[in-house]
């Protein structure tokens, strides 16, 4: 049973209870990420993640790393575009000690100069590894072409530039002016008592964020179609094909996650058919959808030799546009739903999972569906859904490119308008 409670400051606390297993995981979610920041302090919020793992008044970062290899225990933490978490798993005799030190982690860490200091160059180093991994380099860029003029273009791990001006004083003023009750979500999702742990976070919780007024952040997000290349002289271009998606929470999403999985989200897709077991133009390929408050991507991504670029371009947009051709049927939707849904419940067999499904939710949606409520909503996708929301999502005009590697002479535009 998924139960959700708010405190008098606007803190909301998400409870899982399940009392066959033996483990607790405990999450704080922070609806703030690279999107809250400006160019300025673009990076902050990620610096922030691992600063919180530095020390506070009671604990040095020894001490927390002891405290928790003590019990047995998990500890990490996660940025994106839109949020940031931090968690602890215990088993469930040991919740207390991942409650006590997490939440000294949250509300009272040092941001020490020297740790700051230490802790840049590992984050420089973290860029540069980045840097050095095309592909992933390839999915910053892309949300950096489409989204040229939105914060949510921004890298999550910042620019060496920005990250380089960073001291205690930006952190502490940036923490408080960006951390509050009303954008942040506490989940627990394992097996503990209940009334014991509301009262406990209740306490510790009390004055949390109370330095500045609250307020809420608004975006306008708006899709712009572009070209975005980067020359690196190695063996492959990598290459992400974009059009503008479905939005979290859109009435669309489920269609998208059927639709997305039938045309590139597995070896058994037609995407992964035609381009690699067909034709043999790529070694990697497939599609995702990326999901973000207001607005979402539909990308396609391959790994290829530079001069089978055009073949491969030709190709994704013929298979796109067979999509109308060569029906879906309802074989193909029946077993699409069944990928989906399989994927689904067994991606919740843990507490950790548990808690970030209902911790996201609540956070992003102010909701939390249960897996019941997600099959449903599978379930219901029909034929006539797939057909609307490809005609939506797949305008050529609209399709961006984004490519890695020795890129010199490729006119990525040109390939489009020849394929169309």
């Amino acid at each position: 049973m998924i139960e959700n409670i708010k405190l008098e400051n606007n803190l909301q606390i998400v409870f899982e209870k399940i009392p066959s297993v033996r483990s607790v995981c405990f999450g704080i979610w922070v609806k703030n990420g690279s999107r809250n920041e400006s160019a300025k302090v673009n990076g902050i919020s990620h610096f922030i993640e691992h600063m919180l793992f530095k020390g506070t008044e009671k604990l040095s970062a020894r001490d927390i790393a002891d405290k928790m290899d003590a019990v047995g225990g998990q500890l990490n933490a996660f940025t994106s575009k839109e949020y940031t978490c931090y968690y602890a798993r215990v088993l469930d005799t040991h919740f207390d000690v991942a409650i006590d030190v997490l939440t000294d982690m949250f509300l009272n860490s040092k941001f020490d100069n020297d740790e700051i200091n230490k802790e840049r160059n590992v984050i420089m180093e973290e860029i540069n590894m980045y840097e050095d991994t095309p592909e992933d380099l390839a999915h910053d860029l892309i949300h950096q072409c489409v989204w040229r003029d939105d914060s949510l273009g921004f890298p999550v791990l910042g620019t060496k530039e920005s990250i380089s001006t960073f001291n205690h004083d930006i952190f502490v003023n940036y923490f408080n002016r960006n951390y509050y009750p009303e954008n942040t979500v506490l989940a627990v999702a394992g097996n503990f008592d209940r009334d014991k742990i509301l009262e406990k976070l209740s306490d510790i919780f009390k004055d949390y964020g109370r330095k500045n007024p609250y307020q809420k952040k608004k975006f306008k997000t708006a899709y712009t179609q572009g070209i975005i290349t980067k020359v690196k002289d190695i063996e492959q271009v990598h290459m992400i094909a974009a059009f503008p998606g479905v939005g979290m929470g859109s009435e669309d999403s489920y269609k998208m996650a059927v639709l997305n999985t039938i045309f590139g989200g597995g070896m058994s897709s037609r995407l992964f058919q035609a381009v690699r077991e067909e034709s043999g133009l790529a070694y990697s390929v497939y599609s995702f959808n990326s999901s973000f408050a207001d607005g979402g991507l539909l990308s396609i991504y391959a790994g290829l030799n530079k001069n089978q670029a055009p073949e491969l371009i030709d190709k994704i947009i013929n298979e796109i546009k067979k999509l109308n051709t060569n029906k879906i049927t309802e074989e193909d939707l029946a077993k699409t739903k069944e990928q989906l849904k399989s994927n689904y419940v067994l991606s919740l067999e843990s507490t950790t999972s548990r808690m970030n499904a209902i911790g996201r939710g609540q956070l992003m949606l102010n909701k939390v569906l249960t897996p019941e409520e997600v099959i449903e909503k599978i379930d219901k996708v029909s034929i006539a859904d797939l057909y609307e929301l490809t005609e939506k999502t797949f305008d050529f005009d609209q399709m961006s490119i984004c490519a890695v590697g020795n890129v010199d002479g490729l006119d990525f535009q040109e390939m489009i308008q020849n394929a169309k």
